[in-house]
């Protein structure tokens, strides 16, 4: 089994921001892959569905951000799946908006979500880092992620979703460097 978590914060104040991107991506998953009806479960909703034998488990803490490892912890104890099987889809404000990246560990770059996952599990798991871009002055990074996406960055946003979607099976696979450059490419279009 595989835990895919999106990170972002519960509420519908909330929903559109561009911190909530790993939700959306969640959602998107789910959506496009007719996984199950969200139900509440380890501090989170949680969605379950398959990609040929590949079970996933969709996580979205609804913790608030600051606490989203005891959501991602109480779901790997239960299923007994390894750090290795955990993917984390989470906003990145040192990528350019509509730049999507892999990578597996390194530092969490301020990132509170991710601070909280290490905390309490560790930090060799892989994450899909979705850029939102970064304000200029650190003094508005708070108010920028909680920003919702401008009407002129909603298409490129979609599009991001979108791919992760149709190119999830690669993911589940065991293929994310394919799975990146396939996102890339659609997103390019």
């Amino acid at each position: 089994m595989q835990i895919w978590v999106g990170l972002g914060n519960p509420g519908g104040k909330h929903a559109g921001n561009r911190h909530n991107v790993g939700f959306m991506a969640i959602n998107a998953i789910g959506d496009d892959h007719n996984f199950s009806t969200p139900k509440t479960q380890f501090k989170g909703l949680v969605r379950v569905g398959q990609f040929g034998s590949q079970k996933v488990l969709l996580l979205k803490p609804t913790t608030f951000m600051n606490e989203s490892g005891q959501s991602v912890q109480q779901a790997m104890q239960f299923y007994k799946v390894p750090l290795e099987n955990v993917t984390v889809f989470h906003d990145e404000l040192d990528l350019d908006f509509g730049k999507v990246r892999l990578k597996v560990g390194g530092g969490i770059a301020g990132h509170n979500g991710l601070r909280s996952i290490k905390q309490h599990c560790g930090n060799e798991y892989q994450r899909v880092r979705i850029g939102i871009d970064h304000p200029g002055h650190k003094d508005k990074v708070h108010s920028h992620v909680l920003s919702d996406f401008r009407k002129d960055e909603e298409n490129l946003r979609d599009d991001i979703l979108n791919a992760f979607g149709k190119y999830a099976d690669l993911l589940a696979s065991g293929q994310p460097d394919l799975f990146q450059t396939r996102v890339s490419e659609y997103i390019k279009q």
